[in-house]
């Protein structure tokens, strides 16, 4: 059988489940999740196989109004996943739907040349009559070739959604080994898992500006690996509630990240976390390379 390679955009407004659906079709995790808005920042290549077929899909940050230059940048980003791409999705909640950021999406896409396909997620949790108007109404906004009904987080028809996208990919050589399942380096994963920890456990309590810089990554001669990271908050106040009492809280959260990377790695991970305050990161050129940004004026 021929080879095929292809690279699929994948899009949409924040916390559509753009993350979570890349996880699925790659069958491993790839992409970090939270109930946070706009946890995605760098636009991040899963590779999922079927068949023959290796399919890049880039998960992009999700695209909304940009404030401020870390904003702008994600945005950068997310549209420069969609260029050149053999397919599109477009992944909308089908529950919240978020028609404010919606609309501006469709607007854009409507005029692309690029085969275009609208996954309505978490169909799980809607009612059917619904999830058919919304398809017609979106479908009459931007001109969709194909409609998908998923949930990405119980997989009901992201195994149709795959061998679909195989269908759309070009003859080519792959692009990756067989075994590799993101462009993330080890390094840069590490830093996004611990980013993810920060929000699971933190919840509320932390605000988005927080960014995990990569320090050291060592490899050792027992196999293990020996990683050093940096949690840059804008706040003494936000300090604080990183490290918890006594520094209780960092600890979980290093050992809750720690745990996962050796399980992703399939090594031992020692992992040394310390905060850092730098009231304008969110400005800085250096750490925007570091997360994998382009920075943006």
């Amino acid at each position: 059988m021929t080879e095929k390679c292809g690279l699929v955009a994948v899009i949409g407004a924040p916390n559509a489940g753009k993350s979570t659906l890349v996880n699925a079709l790659v069958g491993q995790k790839v992409a970090i999740t939270s109930a946070k808005a706009q946890t995605t920042r760098a636009r991040l290549m899963g590779i999922a196989l079927e068949g023959e077929v290796q399919i890049i899909l880039a998960d992009t940050p999700g695209i909304f109004a940009p404030k401020r230059r870390l904003d702008r940048a994600m945005v950068a980003a997310a549209w420069e996943g969609a260029q050149e791409a053999d397919a599109i999705l477009l992944v909308v909640d089908a529950v919240k739907q978020r028609r404010h950021e919606l609309e501006p999406l469709l607007e854009t896409l409507k005029d692309r040349p690029e085969r275009k396909l609208l996954v309505l997620n978490k169909v799980d949790a809607s009612a059917k009559e619904p999830l058919l108007v919304l398809a017609q109404d979106l479908t009459a906004k931007a001109d969709f070739d194909e409609v998908f009904f998923v949930s990405a987080l119980s997989g009901d028809g992201v195994g149709e959604l795959k061998t679909r996208l195989a269908g759309l990919m070009p003859e080519g050589p792959w692009h990756y080994p067989e075994d590799q399942v993101s462009d993330a380096s080890e390094r840069l994963l590490a830093c996004e898992i611990t980013r993810e920890q920060l929000y699971k456990q933190l919840h509320d309590e932390l605000p988005y500006d927080t960014a995990v810089r990569p320090e050291s990554y060592t490899h050792k001669r027992d196999g293990s690996v020996e990683i050093r990271q940096q949690i840059v908050v804008a706040r003494d106040s936000q300090k604080a509630i990183v490290l918890g009492k006594r520094g209780a809280k960092v600890r979980d959260i290093g050992e809750a990240a720690r745990k996962e990377l050796a399980e992703i790695l399939g090594h031992k991970v020692h992992l040394f976390l310390h905060v850092k305050v730098e009231e304008n990161w969110a400005e800085a050129r250096d750490i925007f390379e570091e997360i994998g940004l382009d920075w943006v004026k």
